[in-house]
């Protein structure tokens, strides 16, 4: 037999025993049944008192007695679903602020197209900079034409007091243009150093917006202006890294020409040649043509009697000529 009878309303807790599955199709086939009635038929609504006769049950279809138990269990759903929405709906305006604001925060970067654009959001730069600028220029010697514009840019942001470092390469130091720039701006309290290497194209002002190329991209026509304060200050780090292992430029009297630093420059290219690269390949990092490459690999060849590249690196190797000199 069956346990009692659940409250009323409450979804049943026990399932139909043997006894009540045959007592109730005996009143399904019968239309009443009196006597013993198991506890489990009136738990689950499958049977009710005749109306002519309360001494008997008569049998109630399985999906109005379902309903019946069912109905109260859907309207707390519905009731619960209704509170989840007016809980989500009191923060929806606040999570689109968040988002909004993250957003903004998190924007690693406006693309900039096309040389014109450039220029005057570089300009804009410039013109607002009123701290310090810096900048990594690679690829050795810049056009005379370029010098020229971005020369008074300088100028102007020197007479505002702003502090003015720029990092080339080594091969800088044997373009005419761009010695004669460095020495204009020198002059009027520009800093300028020297570096075998540099990893690409960098302006920063007052370390607060950066510009750097898109991958694979000349910066004059694609760039990127970086605002997020974090990136800014790992730019100005890895500018100040470089900075600080670069040489410095300096000019002995008005004209005069800033030491070449060719060991230096055939130092870094015979670490590249040993380590496989082409001189093409090596032009490219150092800023420099591959003739020039060619002129130091062949004077170290000269200098070590090396018959094949293959030959020059094996001496290279123990000759001491790829070694920084020490000081003293």
């Amino acid at each position: 037999m069956c346990g009692n009878a659940d409250e009323p309303h409450r979804p049943p807790s026990a399932r139909l025993c043997a006894q009540g599955l045959d007592r109730y199709r005996e009143a399904a086939a019968k239309g009443r049944i009196s006597g013993e009635v198991p506890e489990c038929l009136i738990r689950l609504g499958l049977v009710r008192p005749a109306s002519d006769d309360p001494a008997s049950y008569a049998p109630v279809p399985p999906d109005i007695a379902l309903a019946r138990h069912t109905r109260p269990v859907q309207e707390a759903i519905l009731e619960q679903q209704q509170a989840l929405l007016r809980v989500q709906d009191s923060y929806a305006e606040a999570e689109a602020a968040y988002h909004e604001a993250q957003r903004v925060a998190t924007t690693s970067g406006r693309l900039l197209q096309g040389s014109a654009t450039i220029y005057a959001a570089l300009k804009a730069g410039s013109d607002s900079c009123t701290e310090e600028a810096l900048t990594l220029q690679p690829g050795g010697g810049r056009p005379a034409k370029v010098l020229d514009t971005v020369l008074t840019w300088e100028y102007e942001m020197l007479g505002r007091g702003v502090r003015r470092r720029t990092l080339y390469q080594h091969s800088a130091r044997s373009d005419g243009p761009t010695l004669a720039y460095m020495e204009k701006l020198t002059e009027a309290g520009g800093r300028f150093r020297t570096l075998d290497e540099l990893f690409d194209r960098l302006v920063i002002y007052d370390r607060r917006v950066a510009f750097i190329p898109v991958a694979g991209m000349d910066i004059r026509e694609n760039a990127l202006v970086i605002e997020h304060p974090a990136i800014v200050d790992y730019l100005t780090r890895v500018f100040e890294h470089a900075w600080d292992r670069a040489e410095m430029v300096t000019f002995a009297r008005p004209r005069s020409r800033p030491a070449p630093l060719t060991d230096v420059k055939r130092r870094a290219v015979l670490r590249l040649m040993v380590e496989g690269h082409t001189d093409q390949t090596i032009a490219a990092r150092l800023g420099m043509s591959a003739r020039t490459v060619a002129n130091h690999v062949r004077a170290a060849s000269d200098q070590l009697a090396a018959r094949s590249r293959a030959q020059l690196a094996y001496r290279l190797a123990g000759s001491g000529l790829l070694e920084e000199p020490r000081d003293g």
